[in-house]
């Protein structure tokens, strides 16, 4: 006879299974759902084994999956400093200064700062901050991670100096007047800096893993899509077998490990229901804020600048790559912000499905911010799955169009462009970049508003999602993303029992508020990971 351990009573329970759309009560057997429907016909199948769980009338949704999330570096930012709150030069050196007076020892990492919100949008320089820190080495990042600030003592133990050039796909900023550093670096440059940080040892890598598993479980993520470094992938998997991952793992290695993976035969979706490898990721291009997101045509605000396609993009070097990863049935994400960096990659998807073998592989494009409007029927035709990010438009919104015109503005974050092209699209939150709650992602998806402008229209207003399409996005069409449907995603039978109760109705409230709707319990597994 089959135990039924857990039997979730009285909710308001949003399947995503078209056949039964809403229910009452969740029947759970071991980590699996078992049955679903009204809490009189679930009562029917409990005894004095079961636990009951009164779901008290609250609103019930398949567990959130954010396809798109930083795991151990998010880790890495809760233990570190925080200069999101900085909105101008005075509060970026206050708050960066009264974190060096109490941590005096060691590198000063983490970062997070957006000059781009500050009141005047200059570039921190590494005289702001060098009075305080001449004996503390410095390298901050801005809250996308493709640039960074580094203080004189950062630079010199990386060796860099006015006479050291511009590595492939990196910029290292110079005074226009004497040509020394400034402290900012792009994309490849950060490198210089990051070789000569100390490793942090293996219980700190232990501590990143846990904190960014409290913070999952804490805003209903029962499944992350990570982009996992080369260091990290060991830490996982030790989480993974001490039974600390209350949060699945699928994780996108650097696409530079695909000839390892293809000689360990592995392909994708392979691995534990907690754990999974088969998946690579690669950059095309950098991002907006840095002025590193690679376009057709130049910025408005930097007319000599079009952006910095990887090197790997230009030499041809990444379409190769591609081309045999997927050829060994492996995975591939691709990081495309700007338009012509999305159109380049495009244009590797069509030669690959043309010279490769057809299989189900659903290449991913990650972020596709910035679209033209012929790539949307290309996309289609080729099954290319969009891995979004609602919450940057929030974070960015307000001066986007000072960078880009308004011309382009009209293809930014175009999430109801994708849908209605059908094209596969799910939703992330690129953490420690932004905050990992998927509740504010849905909000931002859904009125379309940003951090300065809170009018009722949103921005762009056509490009509004309902709240069943983005949900649905962060859920059912986040588990296609990786090859998990049969498994995640809809709270139906034989599927496992991931899911998560909220304090509101976000389909009944106004569409506002739903920023402020808290998570009561997250459930992964017929396991309570959270609860408040």
């Amino acid at each position: 006879m089959k135990l039924f351990t857990k039997a979730f009573l009285n909710g308001k329970i949003y399947t995503l299974n078209p056949h039964q759309p809403w229910a009452e009560a969740i029947l759970v057997s071991g980590n699996e759902i078992v049955f679903a429907g009204t809490t009189e016909e679930v009562r029917k199948y409990t005894n004095g084994f079961t636990e009951i769980v009164d779901l008290q009338g609250n609103l019930v949704l398949p567990g959130f999956i954010d396809s798109h999330a930083h795991i151990i570096l998010g880790g890495f930012y809760l233990m570190s400093v925080d200069l999101s709150p900085a909105k101008s030069k005075a509060e970026f050196i206050n708050i960066l200064s009264g974190y060096i007076q109490k941590n005096k020892s060691g590198w000063i990492t983490g970062g997070n700062w957006n000059h781009q919100n500050w009141r005047e949008k200059t570039l921190p320089r590494k005289e702001w901050i060098d009075d305080f820190s001449a004996a503390t080495p410095v390298f901050v990042m801005r809250m996308d991670y493709h640039m960074a600030l580094a203080n004189s003592l950062a630079l010199k133990l990386a060796g860099i100096t006015k006479n050291t050039p511009d590595p492939n796909g990196g910029v290292i900023e110079r005074d226009k007047k004497t040509g020394e550093p400034t402290g900012i670096l792009k994309d490849k440059a950060m490198e210089l800096v990051q070789k000569v940080i100390p490793e942090p040892d293996a219980s700190h890598y232990d501590k990143a893993v846990d904190y960014a598993m409290g913070e999952a479980a804490k805003f209903g993520l029962t499944s992350i899509h990570d982009i996992t470094y080369e260091k990290h992938f060991p830490v996982l998997q030790k989480a993974e077998k001490e039974n600390r991952l209350t949060s699945r793992v699928y994780t996108r290695l650097p696409i530079q490990k695909y000839k390892s993976l293809i000689d360990s035969g592995v392909q994708y979706n392979f691995g534990s229901d907690k754990l999974k490898i088969g998946s690579l990721k690669a950059f095309a291009d950098g991002a907006l804020g840095s002025s590193t997101a690679y376009f057709f045509e130049p910025y408005s605000d930097d007319p000599q600048n079009s952006g910095l396609p990887m090197e790997i993009l230009q030499s041809g070097e990444l379409e190769k790559m591609i081309k045999e990863s997927d050829r060994n049935k492996l995975q591939l994400s691709i990081h495309a912000i700007g338009d012509r960096a999305i159109s380049e990659v495009i244009d590797i998807a069509e030669r690959i499905s043309e010279s490769n073998p057809i299989w189900d592989r659903r290449f991913r494009i990650e972020h596709a911010q910035h679209m033209t409007d012929r790539d949307f029927e290309r996309m289609k035709k080729l099954g290319i799955v969009v891995s979004a990010q609602p919450y940057h438009l929030f974070v960015d919104g307000d001066w986007m169009i000072e960078k880009i015109g308004p011309e382009r503005m009209e293809n930014a974050y175009a999430f109801k462009k994708f849908l209605n092209n059908n094209i596969k699209l799910c939703f992330g939150s690129d953490w420690p970049v932004v905050t990992l709650n998927p509740l504010k992602g849905i909000y931002a998806a859904v009125t379309r508003h940003t951090a300065e402008n809170q009018k009722s229209t949103g921005l762009i207003p056509g490009e509004k999602l309902t709240v069943e399409e983005t949900v649905k996005a962060y859920t059912l069409d986040a588990a296609y993303a990786a090859f998990q449907e049969k498994n995640l995603g809809s709270i139906e039978e034989g599927k496992l029992a991931d899911f998560v109760v909220l304090s509101e109705n976000i389909f009944q409230i106004k569409k506002d508020k739903i920023s402020n709707v808290e998570v009561l319990m997250t459930v992964t597994g017929g396991k309570i990971v959270f609860e408040k």
